[in-house]
Formats: structure tokens, sequence, C-alpha cells
């Protein structure tokens, strides 16, 4: 997938071309899987990534690049449910992988076009302005030094935001890339167009076999965003996936701003600057909806109509989409995969915070595998199910895959099904692509996997 991050990526990998062993294997090459694979790395294991594209191609490479623990307005939410303590260790966690992003870019020199800039959630109707002024009593109980704002430098008619301080945006191409590099300095291998297909247990060590060889090792890290796994996780069960839209503009105008932005209300629409060729571009993400729903207008046509408001001039430079998995609880899944599969590790359920989610899971898993206590550990268990808090969204989900694995297959064997657990697909009249709405895999209009989990083509 082309973005505004990798247009210009010229790093390469070769692919698997044999079996090798190593301490960890690591599926996936995004963000999450090269932070984790960096991390280990420097403690001395022996690391080999695989990743089935090119690294930083899918997910991380569609992102915003912004590295902030301000999650939309989550901590009034995670207060009310989880409990004071609960709400602070997930607001330390996220500033922590933001101070260790930075230590990483100071130590590596890593030249990514960090910037340091406050970032704002803002809201355009008053029916918004109390969840804005809860959040900030909330931020500010927990420890953060947040503002109410009635002003923000983008052309945009606010009725109030809340500011964060020291937060920032990079270039997550570039950074990832960086960290690749270092973990191979390391002793370690990545591995690209190599595609995990199966994994199995023999002798206490598991076999990650590819189509070009395998990787055999005693700890496994599944970092493929949503897990390629499906028994005995049961992720299917606790999140969905859904895709966001993103385009980059040239304003005319040099843009540039003392901050990084998303709305309160529905669409959401992020704002940010990028720097592109010594210029200052306008990058918005938004739009989002649950991978395969039907969508509703054009979200291209929509997120362009919205920024021509700000800037008449604006000339789009390039647009992309890209998914991220929900968590029904609205935290992400990190840890051990399940209770009964020792040494494999997952991290998913990001909920379009993937950047120091990523950060927060790589330390979490490089903790767990050298055999160390990480204090912010149980507030991500992978393993739990909460079946009472989340019954409602659970039952819907149940409930349309199997209307979608049973009903509709009898109905229309004319429509294809996904590859990973048999739903029936819904055509995307904007990308021409087939999507699943139960778990969101996609596949071209001839029938090649896009996005996983699905691992196989259509028939």
């Amino acid at each position: 997938m082309k973005t505004f991050w990798n247009m210009n990526k010229t790093q390469k990998f070769n692919s698997l071309k044999k079996d090798l062993e190593a301490d960890v294997c690591i599926i996936g090459g995004g963000l999450t899987g090269i932070s984790t694979g960096y991390y280990l790395s420097k403690e001395g294991k022996k690391v080999v990534i695989l990743e089935k594209d090119n690294i930083c191609s899918c997910t991380s490479g569609g992102s915003t690049g912004k590295v902030t623990s301000q999650h939309g307005l989550i901590y009034k939410y995670l207060y009310d449910s989880k409990g004071e303590e609960f709400a602070r260790k997930y607001f330390e966690a996220n500033n922590k992988a933001i101070e260790n992003i930075e230590d990483i870019i100071n130590e590596e020199k890593i030249d990514c076009n960090f910037e340091k800039k406050s970032a704002f959630v803002f809201a355009e109707s008053d029916k918004d302005i109390e969840k804005i002024k809860d959040e900030v009593e909330i931020v500010n109980k927990l420890g953060k030094n947040a503002k109410f704002v009635t002003d923000i430098d983008i052309p945009i008619d606010i009725v109030g935001a809340i500011e964060f301080k020291e937060q920032a945006q990079f270039d997550i191409v570039k950074y990832t890339c960086e960290l690749a590099n270092k973990i191979v300095e390391n002793g370690g291998e990545i591995f690209e167009n190599s595609n995990a297909i199966d994994l199995e247990e023999r002798n206490k060590k598991y076999t990650i076999s590819t189509d070009k060889g395998s990787i055999t090792a005693k700890d496994v890290v599944i970092a493929t965003r949503y897990p390629i796994i499906t028994f005995p996780g049961y992720y299917f069960l606790k999140m969905y996936q859904s895709t966001s839209y993103a385009i980059a503009f040239d304003t005319k105008t040099d843009f540039n701003t003392n901050g990084i932005f998303i709305n309160s209300e529905v669409p959401q629409i992020s704002i940010r600057s990028v720097k592109h060729n010594d210029e200052n571009l306008l990058l918005v993400v938004g739009y989002d909806y649950k991978t395969g729903s039907e969508i509703q207008g054009n979200p291209f046509d929509y997120l362009e109509a919205r920024i021509k408001r700000m800037y008449p001039n604006a000339e789009k430079v390039i647009s992309w989409t890209a998914e991220d998995c929900i968590s029904l609880d609205k935290i992400p899944y990190i840890g051990e995969f399940s209770n009964i599969m020792n040494n494999i590790y997952v991290a998913t359920g990001f909920n379009k915070w993937g950047i120091t989610s990523s950060n927060v899971a790589a330390n979490i898993i490089t903790d767990k595998i050298m055999g160390r206590k990480n204090e912010y550990e149980e507030i991500f268990k992978s393993s739990r199910l909460e079946m009472i808090k989340n019954k409602d969204e659970m039952m819907n989900m149940i409930k349309e895959a199997g209307d979608s694995i049973v009903l509709k297959r009898i109905k229309d064997k004319e429509t294809p099904t996904c590859t990973h657990l048999g739903c029936k697909l819904s055509w995307n009249q904007i990308e021409n692509t087939w999507d699943c709405p139960c778990h969101g895999s996609r596949f071209t209009e001839d029938g090649e996997v896009l996005e996983s989990p699905a691992l196989k083509n259509l028939d």
C-alpha cells in the first residue's frame, strides 16, 4: 500500500529462503514488531522477524504519525469504568512511551522529523463541550497539566478543546526503518515477503512455517495487527477492525501549526502537518467505519470537502486507507496470547492509537520474555474477556458472524466468502475490494489477500 510515509521508501530486506532457528520469532514487521525486535536484540536475543509484505507497509505505514498519550477522550471513560488507579496507569504507560521513543531517537541519532507539539481534542458543537471539560478535570486529577482552550491555530470554529502539552509527531516509516537497521546490527534478521501461514509446537519450541521456509524459536510474538491465529485466543469475540481514510494536501500556504488535532464528533477528522520536500503539507485522517459495513457516501470526498472549506486552493497529493483493531473495552490486548499456550505473545486492539501503544507493547512483551515484571502488564492483560460489560456488542458480533457464515451463504452462493472463518464478504465500491464484516480481512477484486487475519486468497 502506497501512503505518504512510504511513497519514497527504498529500504528492502530479502525473503526467507531456508529454515532457521532463533530465540524469538516475531510475526509482523510494523512498528510493534520492529520495536519489540529492537528491544529484544539489545537484550542479546537472536531475533527473526517475518513480514508478509514490506516492513511498515500496512497499518503503521498508513498512520497519522502522532506520538501522544491523548487518545481521544479516553480518560473520563477509564476513570468511570475502571477506576482512578487504572486510568492513571494507562496514562503513565503512554506518557512513558513518548519518553521512550524520544530517547531512542536521540540515542540512535534517528532523523525522522520528530517535533514536539501540543495535542488537542476539539469540539465543534455545544453538545460535546461538557465532555471536553470533564476530560480536562479527570486528566488533571491523574497528574497531567491539561488545559481547556477555546482557540486553535487551524481555521475551524470550535466551542472548546482540551490541550496536552509536550506531545509529538514524527515520520513513522523513517523511524521504523532505522529501528530495523539497528536490529540487523544487533545480530537479528528481517525477512520481507515472507508470509507466516502455520504455527505448531514441537519439543517445547514453535515452528512457524512460510511458503519459503520455517523459523524455529522458543518464543513467538504475534504483531500482525489482527492475530493470524484464531484459537484459542478468541480475539474475534473481543474486537473488530475499523478502516480509516487519509489524504495529504498541499494547501499552497506552507501549512504548519503548533499542534496535532482531532475532533470529538463523528465523523472524526485528525489533522497535522507533515514535512515534504522542505515544505509542510496537511495530513487529514478520519471518517472511520467498521470494515465490511455499508459505507455512507464517499469518505475521500467528505475529507476533501472539509479541507477545501479551510483551504480553498488545497490540492490532493496522495490518498490511502488504513485498518486498525478496536477492542470492545477500548484497551489494547498485550501479553500472553492465551492461558494455555506458553511463550506466545500478542499485541493488538490499539484503537487507532498504535504509536505509543506499540512502545508500551514492546516493553511489556520484552519484559515477559526476559522474565521481568512490567508495572503496566496487568491493565493490558490480553487474556481478559469481560463478557458482562461488553455483552451487547459481543452478542452483536456473534450474531453478525453467524448470520454471515450460515444464513447469507445459503441465500447468496454467488458472493465470495472469507478464507478466514467463512463470512460472506461485502463489496467496497470506494476501493474496489472485498471486505469481511466479521473480522476485517480484505481482498482485491481478483481475490488476493490485502489485509489479515485471512492468510489465503479467495478461490
